[in-house]
C-alpha cells in the first residue's frame, strides 16, 4: 500500500506515474516539525534494522551510520567522507523490526542522517515546505520495492548491443585513434561492440558539431564502423557555447530557451568551450527543441549517447571569475600572510559549482520564474528526458542507447546511468558493487561504473578484477581520464587474460539480457543484497561484498590486490563455477564460509540449487551471438 502526504504546493517532477490521493501532511505518521521553511521528520531504528536505498550514493549497502545529501554534485573524488554524488535518488527502505519504504518527491536538497547523530534514529530534513512524501508498506522488503517501482513506471530497456563490451577514454582525439583501438581489440581477438567519443570529437567542444579535421567524412566513417559491428557513442554536454553564428546558441538565444538570471539576461558560466549558456530543460518547449538536436547525429547513423556535465557542472560563472580576477589584481605585489594567501586560494578553488552561482539561475516552469535551487536535482534528469522523448517519438522504445551522469527518479524511464568519475582504487570495485542494488531499487537497471577506474593510473590486475565484476553489470564500459595510463585490454601483457574475461561476458549475454528484461517488466531487481533473500541468516544480513543476481545466481568479485582469491559466504549449498573464455570449472560447495581461489583471468559465479544458467558460444560482436545454440551450467 502507498500513502501520499502533501505539504504546500510541490513542483511537479513527474517521478511518479500513478495517481494517488493526497493526504495532508498533518497526518504524516512520523515525528515531524516545520521550522524556518524546512521540514524534518524522524524514526527510530532497532539495532538489527537495515536501511537500504538512496540509489547512487557513497558508502555501504546498509546506509546506517552516515549523513547523505540528495544534491546532484559534480565531485570526482568518491571517498567515504562525501555525502552526495552525481545523482539524487530519494528512496529508502527500512527492513527488520518493521518494514516500510519512503520516497520524498522533492527536487531540491534533502539531508538523510541515518543514525549518524544518534545511532538509533534516522532524521531526514527536506530543505523546503513544498513536497510529496510517499510511504510504502508491505509485509516484505521486495514487495515494498515492487510497489514503489510500479508507482514510478517501467525502467528503460536499451538495445541488445548495449550489453556488449564498450571501450572509452578521454579522449580518442581522431579517427585514427578510434581505428587503433578497434584494431587493437580485433588483433587480440577480444570482443568489442562500442567505442566512445569524448569531447574532442566536437568542433571546439560545441554540442551537435563534428571536428572535421579529426573526423573527416564523419557520416561515412560511422557507416564504416557499423559495417564492422562497432557503435560510436558520442558525448553531449549541458552547456551550449556562447558563439555568434553557432546555430544551437543562436536558436536558443532567439527563442529565450536558456536559463536566466533575475534581471532576465541569460545566465552564463564557463565549461569546456569557455562561456556557455544553459538550456532550460525544465521548460517542455526547450526539451523538445534540444531533443530534436540529437537528430543531427542520429541522421549520421549514431544510435547511442551519453549525457554529461548535467548537474549542471560549472567551472566558473562570469560574475565569479571577474570577482576572483579583480581580487588577484588588487593583491598583486602585496606580501600575503597566512590568511591572505588562503583567502585568495579559496576564492579560486571555490569558483566551480558555487552555490551562489546556482542561486543566480532561474527557470521558466509553466510561465513562472523558479529559482534553480528549488529544482536543482531535476536539471540533468530533464536533459536526458529531452533526448529520450525525441528518441521515442522518432524511433520507438529501445532503439537508442542513452545514459546520463546526473539523474533523479523518473529519468529511469528514458535512460540508464553511469556512476560518474570514479578512481582506479581497489575500494571502488566494492563501491560499484554496493551501488548496484540501490540503483535498481530506484528504477535504474541499466547502470555501471567506469571499469578499471577513471581517475589515476590503473594496474593490470585492478582492471582485470574490475572487469570480472563488470561482466555482470548491464553497462560494461572501460573508461579512463586524460593523462592517465592507457587501460585498454590489449595494451597490457598477456592480453589473452582480458579476452578470457570479456568472452565470459559475451557467453552470458543471453542470460543477462533476459534477466534484465524480466526485472524491467516485472518491476524487479537484477541485483539484490543477500539479506533480502535470506532475511533470517545473520551472516547474510551483514554481507556487503556479495550480491544475488537474478533468480539463479550469486556474485562475489575479488576486490583486493595481490590475493589469489577471497573468502565467500554461501547462505545455502551452491555450485561454484569459474568461467574463463570457453572454460567452465564446477565445484559443488556446502553452505558456510569458503576460501575460493580465483585467477586473474577467471570470473567467479555461484548457482543456486535447482537453477541453471545458459551460455552461448563466444562471439566478438553481440550481433554474432547465436541464441539458438546454448549450453547450460546446471545445479539441478
Amino acid at each position: 500500500m502507498i500513502t501520499k502526504y502533501t505539504c504546500g504546493k510541490p513542483i511537479a517532477t513527474e517521478a511518479v506515474t500513478v495517481s494517488f490521493p493526497s493526504n495532508d501532511i498533518s497526518g504524516f505518521p512520523f515525528e515531524n516539525s516545520l521550522n524556518d521553511g524546512k521540514f524534518t521528520f524522524a524514526f527510530k531504528m532497532e539495532p538489527k534494522d537495515i536501511v537500504y536505498g538512496l540509489g547512487e550514493s557513497p558508502r555501504g549497502i546498509n546506509k546506517r551510520g552516515w549523513v547523505y545529501e540528495s544534491y546532484c554534485s559534480d565531485d570526482p573524488f568518491h571517498t567515504e567522507t562525501k555525502q552526495s554524488l552525481y545523482a539524487a535518488h530519494n528512496f529508502i527502505l527500512l527492513s527488520g523490526s518493521r518494514q516500510f519504504g519512503i520516497f520524498i518527491d522533492f527536487p531540491a536538497r534533502v539531508s538523510w542522517d541515518i543514525g549518524y547523530t544518534i545511532q538509533d534514529v534516522s532524521e531526514i530534513t527536506i530543505d523546503g515546505a513544498d513536497f510529496d512524501i510517499y510511504v510504502i508498506s508491505a509485509d516484505k522488503p521486495l514487495e515494498i520495492i515492487r510497489e514503489f517501482r510500479k508507482a514510478i513506471g517501467k525502467s528503460y530497456i536499451p538495445p541488445k548491443w548495449a550489453f556488449g563490451y564498450q571501450q572509452s577514454r578521454w579522449s580518442y582525439h581522431n579517427a585514427e585513434a578510434v581505428d587503433a583501438v578497434i584494431d587493437g581489440y580485433n588483433n587480440a581477438d577480444i570482443p568489442l561492440d562500442c567505442v566512445y567519443l569524448d569531447i574532442d570529437y566536437m568542433d571546439s567542444y560545441k554540442d551537435f558539431t563534428i571536428n572535421d579535421k579529426a573526423f573527416p567524412n564523419f557520416d561515412e566513417y560511422v557507416k564504416e564502423k557499423q559495417a564492422q559491428g562497432i557503435h560510436l557513442i558520442p558525448i553531449i554536454d549541458a552547456g551550449v557555447k556562447k558563439e555568434d553564428g553557432y546555430c544551437v546558441y543562436e536558436e536558443g538565444k532567439a527563442n529565450g530557451f536558456f536559463c536566466k538570471k533575475a534581471d532576465g539576461e541569460n545566465f552564463e558560466a564557463g565549461v569546456w568551450p569557455g562561456v556557455c549558456c544553459f538550456p532550460d530543460f525544465l521548460n517542455a518547449d526547450v526539451r523538445r527543441w534540444f531533443g530534436e538536436k540529437y537528430k543531427t547525429l542520429t541522421d549520421l547513423g549514431i544510435d547511442g549517447f551519453w549525457n554529461d556535465m548535467n548537474e549542471p557542472a560549472l567551472f566558473y560563472s562570469v560574475e565569479g571569475i571577474e570577482k576572483a580576477l579583480d581580487k588577484a589584481a588588487d593583491l598583486k605585489g602585496k606580501n600575503l600572510d597566512l590568511s591572505g594567501f588562503f583567502n585568495l586560494k579559496d576564492t579560486f578553488m571555490g569558483l566551480s559549482n558555487a552555490q551562489e552561482d546556482y542561486a543566480r539561475i532561474y527557470h521558466n516552469i509553466n510561465g513562472e520564474a523558479v529559482n534553480h535551487q528549488r529544482v536543482h536535482n531535476l536539471y540533468g534528469a530533464n536533459m536526458t528526458k529531452a533526448a529520450g522523448e525525441y528518441f521515442e517519438r522518432e524511433f520507438g522504445k529501445g532503439k537508442i542507447l542513452m545514459f546520463s551522469r546526473a539523474s533523479y527518479i523518473g529519468a529511469h524511464r528514458s535512460s540508464g546511468i553511469w556512476f560518474g568519475d570514479n578512481h582506479s582504487w581497489w575500494s571502488h570495485i566494492l563501491l560499484n558493487l554496493k551501488m548496484l542494488p540501490a540503483a535498481n531499487m530506484c528504477g535504474f537497471l541499466y547502470c555501471g561504473a567506469d571499469l578499471g577506474g577513471f581517475n589515476e593510473n590503473s594496474t593490470r590486475d585492478l582492471v582485470l578484477r574490475f572487469l570480472a565484476l563488470g561482466v555482470f553489470t548491464p553497462l560494461m564500459r572501460n573508461h579512463s581520464a586524460l593523462g592517465t595510463r592507457d587501460q585498454e585490454g590489449y595494451r597490457f601483457e598477456n592480453p589473452e587474460d582480458f579476452r578470457d574475461i570479456i568472452q565470459v561476458r559475451y557467453r552470458l549475454i543471453p542470460y543477462l539480457y533476459d534477466t534484465f528484461v524480466r526485472a524491467a517488466e516485472n518491476d524487479g531487481l537484477i541485483f539484490r543484497p543477500l539479506s533480502l533473500d535470506y532475511p533470517d541468516d545473520p551472516i547474510a544480513r551483514e554481507c556487503e561484498t556479495q550480491l544475488m543476481l537474478g533468480d539463479e545466481c550469486m556474485i562475489a568479485p575479488v576486490y583486493e590486490q595481490n590475493v589469489s582469491g577471497r573468502t565467500v559466504y554461501l547462505p545455502e549449498d551452491m555450485l561454484f563455477v569459474k568461467l574463463s573464455g570457453e572454460r567452465v570449472d564446477k565445484y559443488p560447495l556446502s553452505k558456510g564460509l569458503h576460501y575460493i581461489e580465483v585467477a586473474l583471468n577467471e570470473v567467479p559465479l555461484f548457482i543456486k540449487k535447482g537453477k541453471q544458467v545458459p551460455l552461448c558460444r563466444p562471439a566478438t560482436r553481440t550481433r554474432d551471438i547465436d541464441r539458438e545454440k546454448l549450453e547450460y551450467i546446471s545445479n539441478i
